[in-house]
């Protein structure tokens, strides 16, 4: 059976397992003996991660006969995951304007929703974005009431531990040549440590392009090095791959063992917030089956639909199970070059560099989210302000980590960006493990679109 089928039917199980042990009492049994596995399986993919980077990106720049076409291909590389940024947060406020999934017909709700944030507004001395006053017909008890249920910094530990990495994340950024700042790393070992994939990429290129202008004679014995290590933890990832769907069903179980502990709450999870998961869903549906193979047929690549899908399936199903595209990277890598037949000198270029800037299901899901909460809150947000959405949106992605959950850290700062209460994400927060799945298999698909498009108008 194929493996792509394989991890499917695994997935299926695990989500049966976890349903199972719901109604039977045995969560603490699945969380204690099963889920551990999955997190072995996340680890392991993991640690392979950078050193599969670190070897491949040197040897395959190493090898370059004209290092001129390196600065070409990084170009376009990074221009194209731009232009798919751009179209996916533009697709993603299309959608969530048309359907409007945050307003309500309940007109005492929405009353209150749109106090609570001109309360808000008022008490951190934010400018209300339109010209709404309901604050001046408010009554007096109908404030008090409001107050006390106030979405605020008073939230579950897990939300708490959100905001933290919120605030670390926040206390990165810098002025507008920050994210060259944060490229170059000051200690090497810290990087290959903190897993900080940019600068990872960074010391592969330098140090390759140094392996590329010394003579053959001096550093074959180098090049050897990084290539025979290359193809090991290449061989480590078939090993891996070989048991990922018994790690999967671990995966999966655990999981969702983790996000309810009742039957009541599982099935919760999945019909609250269902309108705005929809809008998500059908925006990232868009994208993968349509939007990719569309931008694959402009540019000629002769890949089929059928045969792109099959490629990718396995990372497809893997993206899902693991929420990360960094942990999903040496899959992708695997599935573009032995399946899709891009060169090595393309996919350990580009898919590397796509798992760390390239995040357009983050994007799309950031954009619907924002106007969403706007929605829900009664703001009404105009043109100027959305396309400000757009811009903020783009460049929160490319900061975005490949790694679980990472967008909704992303999303507090875009709301901070266009002045709404960014501890809205609280409302989200309980569909947010389920949805970043998806994103993530939109994220993996375009890194694979991206590198196929290279490999066709690659000339090098």
């Amino acid at each position: 059976m194929a493996l792509h089928w394989r991890i499917m039917i695994a997935m299926a199980l695990g989500v049966i397992w976890a349903i199972a042990s719901n109604y039977l009492g045995w969560n603490d049994f699945t969380k204690a003996w099963i889920g551990p596995f999955g997190t072995i399986f996340i680890n392991s993919l993991k640690f392979i991660a950078i050193p599969l980077i670190l070897f491949g990106i040197i040897g395959g720049v190493a090898s370059l006969e004209n290092i001129g076409s390196l600065g070409k291909m990084g170009g376009k590389t990074l221009f194209t995951y731009l232009v798919t940024t751009v179209i996916s947060v533009s697709l993603g406020l299309v959608l969530v304007n048309l359907f409007n999934p945050g307003k309500t017909d309940d007109e005492a709700m929405a009353r209150q929703n749109r106090l609570e944030y001109e309360m808000w507004a008022t008490e951190n001395k934010v400018e209300v974005k339109d010209n709404k006053n309901l604050m001046a017909s408010a009554t007096p008890e109908e404030i008090s009431r409001i107050k006390s249920v106030m979405v605020s910094d008073t939230a579950s530990a897990d939300y708490k531990d959100v905001v933290a990495k919120k605030s670390a994340a926040e206390k990165k950024m810098g002025g507008p040549l920050q994210p060259l700042v944060d490229m170059v790393p000051t200690n090497l070992f810290k990087a290959f440590s903190e897993g900080e994939m940019l600068q990872v990429i960074f010391f592969a290129i330098f140090f390759g392009v140094v392996l590329a202008f010394l003579p053959n004679e001096k550093v074959g014995v180098v090049i050897n090095f990084v290539n025979g290590m290359n193809e090991a933890f290449v061989k480590m990832v078939d090993i891996i791959m070989i048991a990922s769907p018994y790690f999967i069903f671990c995966l999966m179980a655990g999981v969702l063992a983790k996000m309810a502990n009742t039957p009541d709450e599982m099935f919760e999870i999945f019909y609250s917030l269902g309108k705005y998961a929809l809008v998500v869903l059908l925006g990232l549906i868009l994208l993968i089956f349509g939007f990719y193979p569309l931008l694959l047929r402009l540019f000629g690549a002769k890949v089929g639909y059928r045969e792109f899908f099959n490629a990718m399936s396995p990372a497809q199903f893997l993206a899902f199970s693991t929420a990360s595209s960094a942990a999903t990277l040496p899959v992708t890598i695997e599935c573009v070059e032995d399946t899709l037949k891009v060169p090595q000198r393309v996919t350990r270029f580009v898919l590397p560099i796509g798992a760390t800037v390239n995040m357009d299901g983050t994007s799309l899901y950031q954009s619907v989210a924002v106007i969403y909460l706007a929605q829900v809150f009664g703001v009404d947000l105009d043109f100027q302000q959305q396309l400000g959405i757009v811009a903020t949106a783009t460049l929160a992605s490319i900061g975005s980590a490949a790694v679980p959950s990472a967008g909704l850290i992303m999303l507090m700062i875009v709301l901070e960006s266009v002045g709404l209460n960014s501890f809205w994400v609280v409302l989200i927060y309980p569909i947010d493990p389920l949805l970043d799945r998806f994103r993530t298999v939109a994220n993996v698909t375009s890194d694979a679109t991206v590198s196929t498009i290279i490999a066709k108008t690659d000339k090098g």
